[in-house]
């Protein structure tokens, strides 16, 4: 049997509410539809109209994302952290717009790559967070 002091709990400032989940997963999901679409620019014209559209759903994902990790901070509700992650990657998402717009594939296409790494690794991070919870 365990002794209660080997009984390891998530004290409430290290757990991610809900909300800073889906947001993350949002980012990611845009950040994969990116992805897709970029494809489609190569045999497509509608590929283009996707992407366009696409880049500003993932625009708006990483905002709702410092939008959700800002709201769940509070003094004692919650990591800052998340903040840092997600000012980070809007930064990023920043400088994407900046290089798709200028037509900088061989800047735009690693960034895109790096950004979508981070996303999903973060993903991770605040799915484990969710996980120890329970």
């Amino acid at each position: 049997m365990a002794s209660p002091t080997s009984v390891r709990t998530v004290p409430a400032a290290r757990r991610d509410p809900a909300f800073v989940r889906v947001s993350v997963a949002l980012q990611t999901l845009a950040v994969f539809f990116q992805a897709s679409t970029a494809g489609l620019l190569l045999v497509s014209h509608h590929g283009e109209v996707l992407h366009g559209a696409g880049a500003r759903v993932m625009y708006g994902a990483s905002m709702l994302y410092v939008l959700a990790a800002v709201l769940a901070w509070r003094p004692g509700r919650g990591p800052a952290r998340p903040i840092g992650y997600a000012l980070g990657f809007l930064a990023l998402a920043s400088v994407q717009v900046v290089l798709g717009v200028a037509h900088r594939p061989a800047l735009h296409v690693p960034l895109g790559v790096l950004m979508f790494g981070l996303s999903v690794l973060d993903l991770a991070r605040a799915l484990y967070a969710g996980r120890r919870e329970g």
